[in-house]
């Protein structure tokens, strides 16, 4: 690569995993030969109302804190939003992954009590979502981790499977750390439509194809982007990796926050794409664990996490 001045440098892929093709591997095989699986994330976040200093990101930048405007924005997903995703959910029988912020946990047990009551899997999204993973060292980072587990595990009775940096923030040693854990799959890494393995010193990884394409944050939060337009770049995406799924089935990945897509004004919207893609035959609505079960088998068999190594 040459830059200004003739200077040949190379830039290094990341060392975590290898280049694949996705047109070069054996398709995955999905329950009932599903094209689609449909990964359902719902963001269940806490924003603290005056957040700790962090050298490198400032939570509320847009004004002078306490920014009640937008932690009001996001209080309103816990108190309101949420439980008319629950009810959404429980409507169509939707399994989904709960990505925890696990300070919510801890500040709103009835949250707890819900989340636990319904066909979850529970992916650690760090304490609060203004509180990062950059900047942390190893051992920092390690007990962050723990505590997380923890009080999943207090709350709800079941364990952390999956993991989400808090604000998708990461450090060099994120992947090792959550494996050592014992943490099945990591969804940081957006490179993907299927599950693939991720090189971790102990044990074994899957990285899951989380999206901020289908992210309703970005798009209607950041972008302002009305429903109806998430609503067709979910169903647009669909239709397309529905098609390819005759012969290579893939994730279809909808990330969603209570505080954006559940506002009164977009829960139609909402659930008029859900049902569209639920409807279809041959779609497979999974959690997390079961996806990346599927993709561990594709890629590992019975090997050994030594032996793969």
């Amino acid at each position: 690569m040459s830059f200004p001045g003739g200077e040949e440098i190379m830039v290094e892929a990341p060392t975590r995993y290898d280049y694949s093709a996705i047109i070069d591997r054996p398709p995955l095989v999905f329950p009932g030969a599903a094209k689609v699986a449909l990964w359902l994330i719902v963001n269940v976040e806490h924003y603290e109302y005056l957040p700790r200093p962090h050298p490198q990101r400032d939570p509320w930048p847009a004004r002078p804190h306490p920014d009640v405007v937008n932690y009001a924005r996001r209080d309103y997903g816990n108190r309101v939003g949420l439980w008319r995703m629950l009810d959404l959910l429980d409507r169509y029988e939707l399994k989904a992954t709960i990505s925890i912020n696990a300070a919510v946990l801890d500040h709103y047990p009835h949250i707890a009590e819900a989340l636990a009551a319904r066909p979850v899997d529970f992916m650690g999204h760090g304490v609060y979502n203004t509180r990062y993973v950059a900047g942390l060292d190893v051992d920092a980072e390690r007990e962050l981790i723990d505590d997380v587990q923890q009080t999943v595990l207090r709350r709800t009775g079941r364990p952390v499977t999956g993991w989400l940096g808090p604000s998708l923030t990461t450090t060099p040693a994120t992947p090792d750390l959550i494996a050592e854990a014992g943490v099945s799959y990591l969804a940081d890494f957006l490179h993907d439509d299927e599950p693939c393995p991720l090189r971790v010193r102990t044990g074994r990884l899957v990285s899951m194809p989380y999206s901020l394409a289908l992210n309703d944050s970005p798009l209607i939060g950041r972008m302002q982007h009305s429903a109806a337009t998430f609503a067709r770049v979910v169903t647009d995406q669909f239709d397309v990796l529905y098609d390819e799924g005759r012969h290579r089935p893939k994730v279809l990945a909808v990330c969603l926050h209570p505080y954006a897509v559940n506002a009164p004004s977009r829960q139609e919207a909402l659930e008029r794409t859900l049902r569209y893609v639920v409807e279809q035959p041959d779609v497979w609505v999974a959690t997390g664990t079961e996806i990346a079960t599927i993709g561990a088998d594709a890629w590992w068999g019975g090997t050994s996490a030594e032996e793969q190594r």
